[in-house]
């Protein structure tokens, strides 16, 4: 009971998140229940109501706290110290793979879980600011374009974080590499660069 209480007085809602990681990650966003979580947690399942109507409520805050995660990392990698925006572009990629690595609850709650990001507000919000980070990289290059080759910044980005989604879904879950004979960093920078020496980026090897 004490450990129950502590939990209702202190931090239950971020317990609940805590515990919701764990399943997430061990049974998958579907495969687990509100009283389990609720048992993870040291609460009663009458507890987890306060604060969430329904597992996908829960699984909504994951996304919603992994989303901010998320744009953090990769506007630290596209800040870092890169000494252009193409590297600094690469680097947000190689962000993209590093958080899916790391952490893989919140990854999956976010991309994997079937949740629309327009479910709230502030979820759709903490979307739209971990790619505007993309964003902002694809306008700062494309001014390296020719104006008649020049792909609107939003499609730029949109590709760039197609190719780092899908590096992470094949080669970078679950074993990395399994199913290639590529480590999925090669693969994503090697991808890149076909891409942006197609748009007149990089100069030909």
């Amino acid at each position: 009971m004490m450990q129950k209480r502590r939990y209702h007085h202190g931090n239950l809602r971020q317990a609940l998140v805590d515990a919701a990681l764990v399943l997430i990650e061990t049974k998958g966003p579907t495969g687990f229940t509100l009283s389990e979580a609720a048992k993870n947690a040291g609460v009663t399942p009458a507890a987890v109501y306060r604060h969430f109507e329904g597992r996908e409520d829960l699984i909504a805050e994951v996304a919603l706290q992994g989303f901010g995660i998320f744009a953090e990392r990769m506007e630290t990698a596209y800040n870092d110290g890169q000494p252009n925006a193409l590297r600094a572009f690469e680097a947000a990629g190689r962000a993209y793979l590093d958080f899916a690595r790391a952490y893989r609850g919140h990854y999956v709650a976010m991309f994997e879980s079937g949740l629309p990001l327009q479910r709230s507000p502030e979820l759709n919000q903490a979307a739209m600011e971990a790619q505007k980070v993309l964003q902002a990289a694809a306008v700062e290059l494309s001014k390296n374009i020719p104006a008649e080759k020049r792909p609107p910044p939003q499609m730029f980005a949109a590709h760039i974080w197609a190719l780092s989604h899908g590096v992470v879904e094949l080669f970078a879950r679950g074993a990395p590499g399994g199913r290639s004979p590529f480590p999925p960093e090669q693969l994503l920078e090697s991808g890149m660069g076909i891409y942006l020496r197609g748009l007149g980026l990089i100069a030909p090897d």
